[in-house]
């Protein structure tokens, strides 16, 4: 499959020699990474991280954040560079830099620490994310 990217009137063009599947799935490839690097470097990409439980809460020491989030030591993470991590208040997060990849990574590895738990809805999750909620055992009725 044969993929060619020019620019023409201020604009990439993204176009296919033949209609392969191959072809296809690479054009919206190319498209689609052209478009995350224009993106990123004319507004950037930003994740929102939300933390929710009694004593949570993060702060950024030096270039570093620290997560309070319920083990016996507070967790340090190191960010990767392409990527900035600002605490707003101390149980919001929120990650921006101009390259898509990096921006998920950096916010997914962080939400891994402590994944929103269904019963409570503590831990860390995304702005948009939506938590299901459990019953617990007292909301079983005994028969």
């Amino acid at each position: 499959g044969t993929v060619d990217a020019t620019i023409e009137d201020g604009a990439v063009v993204v176009s296919r020699g033949n209609e392969s599947k191959e072809s296809k799935s690479l054009h919206g490839l190319y498209r689609r990474l052209i478009s995350n690097m224009v993106t990123g470097v004319s507004d950037g990409f930003r994740k929102v991280l939300l933390i929710n439980g009694v004593g949570y809460r993060a702060e950024v020491l030096g270039n570093e954040p620290t997560l309070t989030i319920g083990f016996s030591q507070p967790v340090e993470y190191a960010i990767p560079e392409g990527a900035s991590v600002e605490v707003v208040d101390a149980t919001r997060v929120t990650v921006t830099g101009c390259d898509r990849q990096i921006v998920g990574q950096v916010a997914s590895e962080i939400r891994g620490f402590r994944p929103p738990e269904p019963y409570k809805g503590k831990g860390i999750r995304y702005e948009d994310e939506h938590v299901r909620r459990k019953a617990g055992k007292s909301a079983v009725s005994a028969a």
